[in-house]
């Protein structure tokens, strides 16, 4: 395994600043946004799909500072109901797709997305009832009319530009949420589709990354170093389910924190040698998104960390055995 990091935190930054930065520090891979909901400073498709000069820059200065791509990042909703939204994130996937192929890269980040709840929505609808029936009729709609035509397309488009991996990212608020909700997608497209394992998304959620990765298994195709912090107290008075603006940090049931601040080494331990047992050996790709810190400390911190905990060498021969 690797250690990468999701290079957004650092939009502020020039790309040689930024790239100079993490070599500094240790960081190998660096995973990059294309837009969407990412932000795409270091790496604009619409800028370096138009000028080869650019481009070539780009694969120098990755060069220079020791550093290889993990994995294009655009996060979106290309299922939006509203079609001139949805139009405009799969431009930036497919465009993604495209660079991938020229930068040699065969994992793209992103989002399922989330449709409506029928041909006339205006706005997603994320589903997490199973009564009344009302959305049982949602979830027909969303899955079996949307999500599926739609990521077979997509899936064919990423295919045809050499992307192997198409990895979402489980995230609360889209249609692929859970190991299960994954498993279902892959299932109904192909093996193209996997996912970015981002355990902050499913602690708050209450599940156990630990036995989240065993279920995946083979289709984790990324990792996000991410940590949640859950707040006991409001927790038990509110449930986790929270609306509450992430800035409110002392009323919220959960929020984001750098990795080792929301759970204990034990479990990253944990879930480093999970990965090792599913035979992961790709990236650990860092997010930083802590309310309590800076970017620098917070990255810093986080880089420390993982590089304490991180297995980066093949096991050994058990020649006790």
């Amino acid at each position: 395994m690797k250690l990468s990091v999701l290079t957004v935190p650092l939009q502020q930054m020039p790309t040689e600043e930024a790239f100079a930065y993490l070599h500094g520090l240790g960081v190998q891979q660096v995973e990059l946004g294309t837009g969407g909901y990412t932000n795409h400073n270091h790496c604009n498709p619409d800028l370096l799909l138009a000028d080869e000069g650019k481009l070539e820059e780009l694969k120098a200065l990755l060069a220079k500072y020791e550093l290889s791509i993990s994995a294009l990042s655009c996060h979106g909703n290309p299922v939006h109901p509203d079609k001139a939204v949805a139009e405009g994130y799969h431009r930036v996937f497919v465009q993604t797709c495209q660079l991938a192929q020229k930068l040699g890269v065969d994992t793209v980040v992103t989002f399922s997305g989330c449709p409506g709840d029928g041909p006339d929505s205006r706005y997603p609808n994320w589903v997490t009832c199973a009564w009344p029936d009302d959305y049982g009729k949602i979830l027909d709609y969303q899955w079996n009319e949307v999500l599926i035509p739609y990521w077979k397309e997509a899936a064919a488009i990423a295919e045809g530009y050499g992307v192997k991996k198409i990895a979402f990212e489980m995230h609360p608020g889209f249609a692929v949420y859970n190991p299960y909700t994954a498993l279902k997608l892959r299932e109904a497209v192909g093996p193209i589709l996997g996912v970015n394992f981002d355990p902050s998304h499913l602690i708050w959620q209450g599940m156990d990354p630990v036995e989240a990765l065993k279920e995946l298994g083979d289709a984790v195709y990324h990792f996000h170093a991410k940590d949640t912090r859950v707040d006991p107290r409001n927790t038990a008075v509110n449930g986790v389910l929270d609306t509450r603006n992430f800035g409110d940090m002392a009323g919220r049931s959960w929020v984001f924190r750098t990795v080792g601040y929301g759970s204990d080494e034990k479990l990253w331990k944990d879930m480093m040698s999970t990965l090792q047992l599913i035979g992961y050996d790709a990236a650990v790709s860092i997010e930083h998104e802590d309310g309590l810190m800076s970017v620098r400390q917070g990255l810093e911190k986080a880089i420390a960390f993982m590089q304490s905990v991180m297995i980066t060498e093949r096991p050994a021969a058990m020649w006790w055995a």
